[in-house]
């Protein structure tokens, strides 16, 4: 199995998934934007009276930040009372920063883990070894309600960079190439995996802008495998419980792997 296959087994409780097959998923971290309120009325609408986790849910604005017009600002008013209602703790308001990079920057997500937001450009995490992607203010209210969300496991296309990037080239320059060469539609709900020498000699800052553009080609996530950059990165976020919860698994295999 892919990398992903695995983690989307691992969390809905299964030994194997294969593409194309629907599995439901214990999700690690949801993230709600301030411009989808509707997620709290539906969330009310299906009969909601608490969080299942409140641990794993963050609110963040950014789309509105500072609040454009007095309904903005009461949309606001109203997910902050959810929050403190509901006992949520991760609020990031206005003014702390974009989502995705607040998600990242603050050790709450780390490989091998399911993050959902209200948002389609959170395949930008995927550069940090997760499944990520965005969903609509329905299948995150149903996320608060039971902390699970259903997925269809997607085929994985790779792409492969190889080569050192010249001067002045970064990598939204690459990841614009190679949506004009694949158009809108090649990756409709399938995961890209950038690999190749390009990709392990890059930052994190220039693997997220990879990830981050995989949607505008259509894709479900995007993912690239974790190594030292990634540990590094998680690290200085101060994220190390997130790299030994990732490792630990793989040392014990590796260690209960038979020698020839």
């Amino acid at each position: 199995m892919h990398a992903l296959e695995k983690l989307l087994a691992k969390a809905s409780g299964k030994t194997r998934v294969k593409p194309g097959e629907i599995v439901e998923a214990e999700v690690d971290l949801a993230e709600v934007n301030d411009l989808y309120l509707q997620v709290i009325k539906s969330f009310y609408e299906m009969g909601g009276t608490k969080v299942a986790h409140p641990e794993k849910i963050a609110f963040v604005f950014d789309h509105y930040s500072p609040p454009p017009t007095i309904k903005a600002a009461d949309n606001q008013r109203q997910m902050r009372e959810f929050c403190e209602k509901m006992g949520i703790k991760m609020l990031f308001d206005v003014g702390e920063g974009v989502c995705h990079q607040l998600l990242a920057e603050s050790g709450l997500v780390g490989p091998g883990e399911v993050v959902i937001e209200t948002d389609s450009h959170t395949t930008t995490l995927g550069a940090l070894g997760t499944f990520a992607t965005g969903v609509g203010a329905t299948d995150l209210a149903i996320i608060l309600l039971t902390g699970r969300l259903w997925f269809k496991v997607p085929p994985v296309i790779n792409i492969c960079l190889d080569g050192k990037m010249s001067d002045f080239i970064m990598a939204k320059d690459i990841i614009l190439h190679v949506l004009g060469k694949l158009k809108q539609d090649a990756a409709i709900y399938k995961a890209i995996e950038f690999t190749g020498s390009t990709v392990s000699s890059i930052k994190m800052d220039e693997r997220f802008v990879l990830c981050n553009m995989s949607v505008e080609m259509g894709a479900k996530t995007a993912y690239i495998q974790p190594d030292e950059v990634t540990f590094e990165f998680l690290g200085d976020q101060g994220a190390e419980k997130k790299i030994s919860k990732y490792l630990l698994p793989m040392m014990i295999l590796i260690i209960l792997k038979p020698t020839t």
